[in-house]
């Protein structure tokens, strides 16, 4: 199988949009009705615990770290070291981190008097980044959900948390699974949890439109090379044999980032079987470019992302 490399910044780019940016909040809506917020963590903590991973929006780098915001703890501010931000030695801060990009990082330190939050983004693993992926997707649906019924009715994000968010969260593990089992169990999910009677038809619309099935894109980065006679068209044949591979309903798409770094990518409704897929296509078009003394290296392992970068040349076209 191909090897797997991961470059300083390339383990958190799944979170960023083309806009760089988080819609969820909006620092205008902070306040509501005067007297109800629409500004409030995503979990019953209001801090988090030392080693959790986070996902943060960079705002600002200063010589001691950059300054971060901790988007699902109501933005509150924490600091990643200069120390703490590769294991390697960095020739360039910009190419390992950059003001606007939204990165996991891990906590190192918590000080809730003070309101000191350090953290650290070189103790992330690849490994550990998908998982972070899938409970931030998670958090940022359902947030959105208890948004929409706050602007629609007297309660407070915070109120509504309360009174049946974080109750449904320490026994479905996320309230996203909590919603997804009230839509099979509503006269139970009304017996369980205290639900205000005069949200129940918003709250249930906004689960439906939110929890329903979505499209994602699945994408993978390789580097693919060819030192021989050969070289450029070994790596196209490579390349077309992986194409070749996708059924009738997967469109793949391989894009040229920059010589010798590709993204392969496609759309499906089940993440799994898509990850599955691009794994298939990738260990094709490996055995292709080794037979023509060529080799392959993977630089980011295949997981869901918000569509991006699609722009780039295509070789598909």
């Amino acid at each position: 199988m191909a090897q797997s490399s991961e470059s300083d910044d390339g383990n958190n780019n799944n979170l960023n949009n083309n806009n760089n940016s988080y819609d969820v909040f909006d620092d205008n809506l902070n306040n509501f009705n005067n007297n109800k917020s629409l500004s409030c963590r995503m979990y019953e903590n209001e801090y988090p615990n030392v080693d959790d991973l986070v996902v943060v929006q960079v705002k600002s780098i200063a010589d001691m770290g950059a300054y971060c915001a901790l988007l699902e703890y109501n933005n509150i501010e924490g600091m990643i070291l200069m120390s703490e931000l590769s294991r390697r030695r960095i020739r360039s801060v910009n190419r390992v981190i950059r003001v606007g990009r939204m990165e996991i990082v891990s906590v190192l330190h918590v000080n809730k008097e003070k309101g000191y939050i350090d953290l650290s983004k070189k103790r992330v693993s690849p490994d550990e980044v998908q998982k972070v992926e899938e409970r931030w997707n998670k958090s940022k649906a359902v947030h959105s959900i208890m948004r929409h019924i706050a602007k629609e009715s007297q309660y407070g994000v915070e109120e509504l948390y309360q009174h049946f968010g974080w109750p449904m969260a320490k026994r479905f593990k996320h309230v996203y699974d909590g919603f997804k089992w009230a839509l099979q169990n509503r006269d139970q999910f009304l017996k369980d949890y205290d639900v205000p009677k005069d949200i129940l038809d918003i709250l249930f619309k906004n689960i439906e439109n939110r929890l329903r099935p979505q499209v994602v894109t699945i994408r993978a980065s390789i580097e693919c090379t060819c030192f021989t006679k050969e070289g450029i068209e070994a790596i196209k044949r490579a390349l077309k044999a992986g194409l070749d591979e996708q059924e009738e309903d997967t469109a793949i798409k391989i894009n040229l980032v920059a010589p010798p770094l590709f993204n392969v990518s496609l759309s499906t409704l089940n993440p799994e079987d898509g990850r599955n897929k691009i794994n298939h296509v990738i260990e094709i078009i490996e055995n292709n470019i080794k037979k023509s003394g060529g080799n392959l290296v993977i630089k980011s392992q295949p997981a869901a992302v918000i569509p991006d970068e699609l722009n780039k040349q295509s070789i598909t076209q």
